[in-house]
């Protein structure tokens, strides 16, 4: 195992050391237990927006907290859900008298603990609403899941959700409008390689020289098919024909189309990807509007992407143009 680490049981902590010292403009960090709010919460009158999950997919989630996304995030140990006390103490921390919207992905370990904590906030006094996100099409039920996987149409619902959280809209409106994000939005995902936990010394899984595996999870969850590896054009057209036709996205449709890194992939090649995805969607007479691409929720250092494709209307294009400004996502502030 080569990472720039000091010791394995640490990495997390020293992460959020490292949040502290780079951005203590944009957020606050607390140890006891973790989690990370803007550093102007709680904003009276205003919705929260808290997420969270396990390390080891930066950006996300941490690296979303700020004006015009998220008020809070939670980390987890790598790829370990953040634990109830967690959510707790930041739903309180960035509860401005409006309710809390908790962001969760669709992980067995992210559901149950999302729950107890809503159940301890609401039983003091704080509305909170929960948004599951589900849009991963590759596979029914995982390792991980019951039911499909929350992957990347997460980071377009915070960026939409925290929108509208940040206008003033009311703790339901904000609530129905991640929901109908993730509604909109289907994934899939390939992997060229493995990853390495830290605490675990060695690769997820083994993949062969001239193999991938389509359909691959965040957390390195097997996928739908392993077959020798193909050119980009050819990985392009099987995930994003299996994405627009489990919607269905038809004719005419305008999408935000999402090319996600997974950690260990060039920039170069995600435009290829992108370059490829753009030329499949006019074939199918969907244009696409709005795009986003780079590393933003990634599995450590996996080589390999994910495709997300976002249905839009009026109302998702004025809230994705708003401006935002985290460490990982930033525009027009």
């Amino acid at each position: 195992m080569k990472k720039l680490i000091n010791d394995p049981a640490n990495v997390v902590r020293e992460e959020l050391q490292g949040i502290e010292q780079a951005h203590p403009d944009l957020v606050k960090v607390f140890y006891d237990p973790y989690y990370i709010v803007r550093a102007d919460a709680p904003k009276s009158g205003k919705v929260g927006l808290l997420s969270g999950g396990g390390s080891g997919h930066e950006p996300m989630h941490g690296g979303f907290v700020g004006m015009g996304m998220l008020d809070a995030a939670c980390p987890g140990e790598v790829f370990t859900s953040p634990t109830p006390d967690q959510m707790e103490a930041a739903t309180k921390a960035v509860n401005g008298d409006a309710g809390v919207v908790h962001i969760v992905k669709n992980y067995t370990g992210d559901v149950m603990n999302f729950e107890m904590a809503a159940d301890l906030c609401r039983s003091e006094g704080i509305e909170v609403e929960s948004v599951l996100v589900d849009d991963d099409v590759a596979v029914q039920d995982s390792l991980y899941t019951a039911g499909r996987r929350g992957v990347g149409t997460t980071v377009l619902l915070e960026k939409i959700a925290g929108a509208a959280a940040e206008e003033g809209r009311a703790l339901k409106e904000v609530a129905d409008i991640a929901r109908e994000v993730n509604a909109n939005g289907r994934s899939m995902g390939m992997a060229l390689t493995s990853c390495t936990v830290p605490a675990a010394g060695k690769p997820t899984f083994e993949l062969g020289e001239d193999e991938m595996e389509i359909g691959i999870g965040i957390h390195g969850e097997p996928g739908r098919e392993r077959m020798k590896v193909k050119s980009a054009a050819e990985i392009v057209e099987m995930m994003t024909t299996t994405i627009v036709e489990d919607l269905p996205f038809n004719q005419g449709d305008e999408v935000l189309a999402f090319v996600n890194g997974m950690g260990g992939t060039p920039l170069i090649e995600l435009y290829v990807v992108f370059n490829e995805l753009s030329k499949f969607l006019k074939g199918r007479g969907v244009t696409i509007s709005r795009n986003l691409i780079g590393s933003y929720i990634t599995s450590l250092e996996m080589a390999g992407c994910s495709i997300t494709l976002l249905k839009l209307n009026d109302d998702f294009k004025k809230l994705w143009d708003a401006p935002v400004k985290t460490a990982g996502l930033r525009w027009g502030a």
